[in-house]
């Protein structure tokens, strides 16, 4: 039996309407439908939606695999829809720092040029007056990954300074720079 796949999704203030293998959410920030394969069944009960296994048919070994993928899709689409999904970048560097310009955000790494960097729909972020500390906002925690994944790479961080794109939760581990000679 899956670990993953046999817990409830709590709904919370999303509305949910169940129709055969097919969920319709609809939530504060998103609405939409999430359908799952023929071998799932989905139950909602007391504001909790359950997901089963369809023991009528013949199953595929991987089945716990395919339980444990729909019920995580499932939740982040209603989590999504209801609250939403926020990850925080920090930028480390002297000058460093980004600047939004209407859908665009522009940063200034360190380079011999400025980076545009245009924000996908769906995507919303707020920058402190700083300008080092970025906050991504969206229903798709796929996109909002995804977005500042991109950001990172425009300038990871170095082990020596630490200077350069991290997100906030991340642990840069430091090196030793080189030693003066005896």
């Amino acid at each position: 039996m899956s670990k993953i796949g046999r817990k409830t999704i709590d709904i919370g203030k999303v509305k949910v309407e169940v129709k055969g293998n097919e969920v319709h959410y609809s939530g504060i920030k998103n609405s939409g439908m999430y359908v799952l394969p023929s071998m799932l069944t989905v139950n909602l009960e007391q504001g909790l939606l359950i997901l089963g296994i369809d023991d009528s048919q013949e199953l595929p070994r991987d089945i716990n695999r395919i339980w444990g993928l729909h019920r995580a899709l499932l939740f982040n689409a209603i989590k999504g829809a209801g609250v939403g999904f926020e990850k925080k970048i920090q930028i480390n560097g002297l000058g460093y720092k980004a600047v939004m310009t209407g859908s665009k955000v522009v940063f200034s790494l360190g380079y011999s040029h400025k980076i545009d960097f245009e924000l996908p729909k769906g995507v919303s972020l707020e920058i402190d007056r700083t300008g080092q500390n970025l906050t991504f906002a969206s229903y798709d925690k796929a996109l909002v990954g995804h977005v500042c994944s991109v950001i990172r790479a425009l300038r990871p961080p170095e082990p020596y300074k630490g200077t350069g794109v991290k997100l906030l939760t991340e642990v840069i581990a430091r090196k030793a720079g080189k030693t003066k000679a005896k």
